[in-house]
C-alpha cells in the first residue's frame, strides 16, 4: 500500500555517487568522512555506505552516531560538543571536532571514567565565522592543543575547518593553505604527527578533484555531494554525479477553481507573516497533504513545469495548477528537493521513505 507523502530514494544513484567520490578523493590521498546527518543515519543508507566502505562516519548528533555503531567504521562527531554531553560523546564517537578548552577538559575526564580513548581534531576558524579558534590567535590554538595533550585518554589527531555553511566563504588556496600551515606549525610545537587535516565539506570537493587544493589536506567531510551530487561552492551538480536520487511525492486532497487573491481584510497568517499575493485571476488550485512541518515550501521544485508552488501552512501545500488542468483529487505530484528539504523530509516522522 502506497503511503503519502513519501520520499522516493534511488539507491543505485547514491551508490554511484559514493563510488565516484571515493575514487575522486583516493587519487588525491584524501580520506572520506561520510556525513549521515541529512538522512538521520537511516538504516538502508547506512547499510549501503557500510557495504561500500568509507574511512569515517560523521554526524552532528550523537543519536545518529549511535545508529552506526558496530559497523567497524570510526565515528566522528561534527558539531563541537556540549559539556553536558561529554560522556555521551565518548560513548558514541571515536573522535570529534572541538574548539573549547572547557569542553575538552570535560571530554578528557569522561574518557578516563569510561576507560575509552578519544581523538580530538581542533577546529580552526579560517574566516567563515562559525565554529573554531580564530586562525590569527596562535596563542589560543597552542594552549588548546596542549590542553588535549594533558589528558592520557585524549589524542590530538589534527586540525579542521568549516567553510561555506555560515559565512558562505568559498574554500581556496588561501584559507585551506592557511589551515595546512597551522597544522605544520602545530606539529613543530607539539611533536605530534597530526595526520588529520580536515579541509571542509562538499564545497571543497571540486577544488580537491581539480588538484587545486593545497598539498597537506588529508580529509574531507562529505554529505551533500553524496546525496545530491552538489559542488556546494558552485551551487551545481558536479559532472559525473547524480543530483536526482531523491523525489518527494505528495497527494492532492483538493482541486478547485478559485481566485488567486484572498477576499476580505488582510492580516497576518498563521506564522505571523503579512503576505502580498499576485492577482492572476481565477485558476485551478491544488492542495497537497504536506506542509511547513515537513518541508520548506518555497524551495520545492515541481517536476511538472506547469505547476507552481504558491505557499504553505502547517499541513497544507498550495499549488497553482494553471488555467486548465487534468489533475484530480487523489493524484500525486512529484518534487525535486534541495538539501534543506531533504533534511526536513528525513527529520519529519510524517514523510514515508520508499527505497528502490
Amino acid at each position: 500500500m502506497t503511503v503519502n507523502p513519501r520520499l522516493v530514494i534511488q539507491r543505485d544513484k547514491l551508490r554511484h555517487n559514493l563510488r565516484y567520490i571515493k575514487v575522486m578523493l583516493s587519487v588525491r590521498h584524501v580520506s572520506l568522512a561520510l556525513v549521515t546527518k541529512v538522512f538521520c543515519a537511516d538504516r538502508p543508507l547506512v547499510d549501503l555506505v557500510a557495504q561500500e566502505k568509507v574511512d569515517y562516519w560523521a554526524d552532528s548528533r550523537t543519536e545518529n552516531l549511535r545508529k552506526v555503531a558496530g559497523t567497524g567504521i570510526p565515528r566522528l562527531l561534527l558539531r563541537v560538543a556540549m559539556p553536558s554531553e561529554a560522556e555521551r560523546v565518548i560513548e558514541c564517537s571515536e573522535l570529534s571536532l572541538q574548539s573549547e578548552i572547557a569542553t575538552i577538559r570535560c571530554l578528557g575526564e569522561a574518557a578516563q571514567r569510561l576507560d575509552k580513548k578519544h581523538g580530538v581534531v581542533l577546529m580552526i576558524d579560517m574566516g567563515d565565522l562559525r565554529e573554531g579558534i580564530f586562525f590569527r590567535n596562535r596563542a589560543l590554538i597552542r594552549e588548546t592543543a596542549f590542553t588535549v595533550m594533558e589528558y592520557p585518554y585524549l589524542e590530538l589527531l589534527g586540525v579542521g575547518v568549516n567553510l561555506t555553511c555560515y559565512g558562505a566563504i568559498i574554500p581556496d588556496g588561501g584559507n585551506l593553505g592557511g589551515l595546512v600551515e597551522i597544522a605544520q606549525w602545530l606539529r613543530s610545537e607539539t611533536g605530534l604527527p597530526l595526520p588529520l587535516v580536515s579541509g571542509g565539506n562538499s564545497s571543497s570537493l571540486g577544488l580537491v578533484n581539480a588538484g587545486k587544493a593545497p598539498s597537506g589536506i588529508t580529509n574531507l567531510r562529505i554529505g551533500e555531494a553524496f546525496v545530491l551530487g552538489n559542488d556546494t561552492a558552485k551551487c551545481e551538480v558536479m559532472e559525473g554525479l547524480y543530483g536526482d536520487a531523491f523525489t518527494l511525492v505528495a497527494e492532492l486532497i483538493e482541486v478547485q477553481r478559485k481566485p488567486s487573491m484572498p477576499i476580505g481584510t488582510s492580516g497576518a497568517n498563521a506564522f505571523g507573516e503579512k503576505v502580498c499575493y499576485e492577482d492572476r485571476g481565477e485558476h485551478w488550485r491544488g492542495i497537497l497533504a504536506l506542509g511547513r512541518q515537513d518541508v520548506i515550501a518555497e524551495n520545492l521544485r515541481p517536476l511538472d513545469k506547469n505547476v507552481r508552488v504558491l505557499g504553505a501552512s502547517s499541513d497544507h501545500l498550495l499549488v497553482d495548477l494553471g488555467e486548465e488542468t487534468a489533475y484530480q483529487v487523489g493524484q500525486e505530484l512529484r518534487f525535486a528537493v534541495d538539501y534543506g528539504n531533504l533534511l526536513r523530509a528525513y527529520t519529519s516522522p510524517y514523510i514515508a521513505k520508499e527505497y528502490r
